[in-house]
């Protein structure tokens, strides 16, 4: 994809959507991630459900520890990899009492200083609670900038490398959420919606559906 399509692509996103953003439901940075070290292979709307319960009782570092293991577990059993997740929920309240003052973090080495906080994690943080403009590659950002030629790579690190170089600066806040949004509902894994697709015509797909 060449740079004029490239700006192209992100207009047309924008034009479609001019104000994405995460389906996650939250109201702080600490709820943003606590609701993100949940979404590890979860879908947001089971989360979204988890943390309608969790949330009134415990949005805080403090509320989360006071509430316990046993009891987070309950909250949030219906995602996968519960246990584990609540176990890295309850160290990261920890650390960031001891080391943070009960804040999350504004830096990428002390976000990923966090049990169960990953680079993507980390960049979704970043990005949706404070604002910078990275952007955090997931499984549907990954598909879409491989399939679409935007900006491909072969792991996922490549992948963000890449749209750092290529996303034009006045499109990087907001291409994160445009992309998995666009992933998630248009260009999915399976039976892209590409008549639908408003980059259609941008994108380097062979085998788009829908094509004769």
């Amino acid at each position: 994809m060449t740079p004029p399509q490239r700006r192209e692509f992100f207009a047309r996103l924008q034009a479609a959507n001019p104000h994405p953003t995460t389906e996650l439901q939250y109201a702080s940075p600490f709820e943003l991630l606590v609701a993100v070290i949940l979404s590890a292979q979860a879908t947001d709307k089971s989360v979204n459900k988890a943390t309608a319960r969790l949330f009134p009782v415990a949005n805080t570092p403090a509320q989360m520890l006071a509430l316990g293991e046993d009891a987070l577990r309950a909250h949030v059993q219906t995602i996968g990899l519960y246990r584990n997740k609540a176990a890295n929920i309850l160290k990261t309240c920890r650390l960031l009492l001891e080391r943070h003052d009960g804040e999350v973090p504004r830096t990428r080495a002390a976000l990923e200083a966090l049990p169960g906080v990953g680079r993507k994690t980390a960049n979704v943080i970043l990005n949706t609670a404070f604002g910078e403009p990275v952007i955090a590659v997931d499984t549907h950002i990954f598909r879409v900038a491989n399939r679409t030629g935007l900006a491909p790579g072969r792991d996922v690190l490549a992948v963000e490398r890449e749209l750092e170089r290529v996303v034009p600066d006045e499109y990087r806040q907001d291409a994160h959420h445009w992309l998995i949004l666009h992933g998630r509902y248009v260009c999915t894994a399976r039976r892209p919606q590409c008549p639908a697709c408003v980059v259609r015509d941008l994108c380097a797909c062979p085998d788009k559906t829908g094509d004769a």
